[in-house]
């Protein structure tokens, strides 16, 4: 597929990047702009990155974000903060990626960051279960409207695709967590399909040797600065060995958080989840707010720069192999499977946090949900499209003056 002039070469070189179609500035503000204002966790981010930069601003060609979006998937990490660490480096290289992925994540870290100081000074959050009561129903209004747009515009009506998405979408349900093992299975059976090329070049990726490294240390340390080494590992282990979004990551915090080094009760830990919903930007900032509650500012940036700096190496360390053989047949095959699959999870994932946030313990549908759910859905598919800050601000509005009545 030829581009035009105006959109840019889809397949340019490693070391000789295409003209930006947009300055550093105004990419910088967008992913600023998004981390500000964007909710819905990385289903709603992706496809707003897709309609705004793809289809809208025309800065980011259509293979490119194709590519990005199957290497977010591939590498371990937040899927919303790859992909836009992986735009930024399209357009400007390092200096692109590490000012687009600052810049998408550090909005949501101060608020997180805001929230956890009144948690702690005002000892709870009870304001906050209100908020979330409506937050979360229209969370997943906005998200199953997104995953539809994302799926529609990226699947086509390609006949090999569609059974693979909807294969992992299946998995996605019966699991509740994403396989890489079957991002790869779905590549490969694409380019079978598609190509008659016998090698593919295997991405590159960092080993992360300094928690392994430094859990081998037997060193000395004070109370202090253990709880915040082993803030470091943790975190550090969340961002480099779990792969998907932040649903796939919940249940890997979950287990170290409450469990392992009983930092935060299971009634904090949930309340941290709250936060990741009601805040803009990609759900796993709840490991600012962890970090807060476990020693402050300072445990809150160790927190979240553990868990993005892997995410962050394994993107733009593998960036120039994917654009190098991203126009080879055999590649962009794979690349299409993998961003099947990707999007099969994607919509899965809808489906889980639906089950979870709308049924009861007993499987009782809580039907005050469903209608904020379906209002949702009307706000956003209407004529007049609702932009999603103020669904979910009307949102909050409605959980506060509802919860009093209906919750427990």
């Amino acid at each position: 597929m030829t581009a035009s002039a105006s959109e840019g070469p889809d397949h340019a070189s490693p070391t000789n990047l295409a003209e930006p179609c947009c300055t550093l500035l105004q990419l910088v503000g967008y992913f600023l702009r998004l981390g500000s204002l964007g909710f819905g966790g990385p289903v709603a981010l992706v496809a707003a990155m897709r309609r705004n930069l793809v289809e809208e601003r025309k800065w980011i060609p259509e293979s490119e974000f194709k590519t990005g979006l199957a290497l977010a998937q591939l590498a371990p990490g937040p899927l919303a903060a790859q992909l836009a660490i992986y735009l930024g480096y399209s357009q400007f290289r390092i200096v692109g990626a590490t000012l687009a992925g600052l810049a998408f994540v550090f909005p949501s870290f101060v608020m997180v960051v805001g929230l956890g100081w009144a948690y702690q000074r005002y000892g709870g959050l009870s304001w906050m279960q209100a908020v979330f009561f409506g937050v979360g129903a229209a969370v997943i209004g906005i998200i199953a409207v997104s995953a539809w747009q994302l799926t529609a515009k990226t699947m086509g009506r390609d006949r090999l695709l569609w059974p693979i998405l909807l294969a992992s979408a299946a998995c996605t349900i019966a699991t509740e967590t994403e396989y890489i093992a079957l991002f790869l299975a779905a590549g490969a059976i694409v380019w079978l399909a598609r190509s008659s090329s016998r090698h593919i070049t295997p991405t590159a990726a960092p080993a992360v040797f300094v928690p392994w490294v430094l859990e081998r240390l037997n060193i000395e340390l004070s109370a202090a600065a253990q709880t915040r080494l082993d803030i470091v590992l943790f975190f550090t282990k969340a961002g480099a060995f779990v792969f998907g979004s932040g649903l796939a990551i919940v249940p890997f915090l979950y287990g170290g958080v409450v469990h392992d080094h009983a930092w935060l009760s299971e009634r904090q830990f949930l309340d941290a989840v709250a936060v990741s919903m009601i805040t803009p930007g990609p759900v796993i900032i709840s490991v600012g707010f962890i970090g807060y509650l476990v020693d402050g500012l300072t445990g809150a940036t160790l927190a979240a720069v553990a868990t993005f700096l892997p995410c962050y190496l394994f993107t733009v360390i593998p960036a120039p192999y994917f654009r190098r053989f991203g126009s080879r047949p055999g590649i962009a095959a794979f690349v299409e499977g993998v961003t099947a699959a990707a999007v099969g999870a994607i919509c899965g994932s809808v489906v889980v946090l639906a089950r979870r946030t709308l049924l009861g313990d007993h499987w009782e549908p809580q039907w005050i949900k469903l209608a904020i759910v379906a209002g949702t859905l009307v706000l956003l598919v209407g004529r007049r499209r609702m932009p999603e800050p103020l669904v979910v601000l009307l949102a909050a509005l409605a959980g506060l003056a509802i919860y009093p009545y209906v919750g427990q």
